[in-house]
């Protein structure tokens, strides 16, 4: 699905990110972590398209995404940024219907009945089609989050691309999200995330991609990529990886535990 290969990428020619190469498969999903300023954010930017690379490639479906006018990667990438600022006092149902500008005929057209319908049915991916009626500034931060991913589904993307999604969000809206974009992946949507917290990929991914000072370390399951050295050297965090029983899994998972 999506190919990264010997990506370079930064600011004003400098160059932050030096030669990034990972994959995203179709209904994977894929963490970055690493520590701040490790170049995460840059990195989606440039396979976005947001920014120019200076150097390698983006390829998704064997198309070329850095040579993809605007238009065409909207149709191809959903992004949710790391910081967003509310809309006006739209309806949920507006904001999420938003996310299907790419397949207008114009920006001057109307949506269409079919374009209602695919909206109506990303909030229903999300379980929030009982809020499509409310005013989106009105809604807790969780609920904003996951009108906002609808927006993206809506989108109909091959990929979905989030920065930090709940890193605004408290303990209990960050489950709820999580736990929304998991089952999205098992249905089949390809996510790649970048995440500052560990136990996100651990919770989520199927394979995480670790950076450290703008260079990919290493990349393999979350089992095999978050060690209690990796939290040391990348993070230079007093943490360790424990196995521990979670009875809704109804199974052992790993978690960082700060020391």
């Amino acid at each position: 699905m999506l190919e990264v290969r010997d990506l370079r990428c930064g600011y004003d020619k400098v160059e932050i990110v030096h030669g990034a190469t990972f994959d995203v498969a179709d209904g994977e999903f894929v963490c970055i972590v690493g520590s701040n300023g490790c170049g995460k954010t840059t990195t989606l930017k440039t396979v976005l398209g947001l920014l120019p690379p200076l150097g390698g490639e983006v390829m998704l479906a064997g198309a070329d995404v850095l040579a993809m006018g605007e238009r065409e990667r909207a149709r191809r990438f959903a992004y949710i940024p790391q910081v967003h600022t509310p809309p006006f006092p739209f309806s949920v149902a507006d904001v999420v219907i938003l996310g299907r500008t790419p397949h207008l005929t114009s920006r001057l057209s109307n949506a269409t009945a079919h374009d209602r319908d695919v909206a109506y049915r990303a909030m229903q991916t999300l379980s929030i089609e009982h809020l499509a009626h409310e005013t989106y500034t009105q809604l807790s931060g969780g609920q904003q989050q996951l009108v906002l991913i609808a927006r993206a589904l809506a989108q109909e993307p091959d990929v979905l691309i989030m920065d930090e999604p709940t890193a605004s969000l408290d303990f209990g809206n960050q489950q709820v999200v999580l736990s929304q974009m998991r089952n999205l992946v098992d249905s089949g949507t390809s996510v790649l995330m970048v995440t500052h917290d560990p136990n996100h990929a651990f919770y989520c991914a199927d394979t995480v991609v670790v950076m450290d000072d703008g260079a990919v370390q290493t990349i393999g399951s979350p089992e095999q990529a978050i060690t209690t050295q990796m939290l040391r050297e990348v993070y230079r965090a007093n943490a360790v990886v424990q196995r521990v029983f979670v009875p809704e899994a109804e199974g052992e998972r790993n978690v960082v535990i700060s020391l």
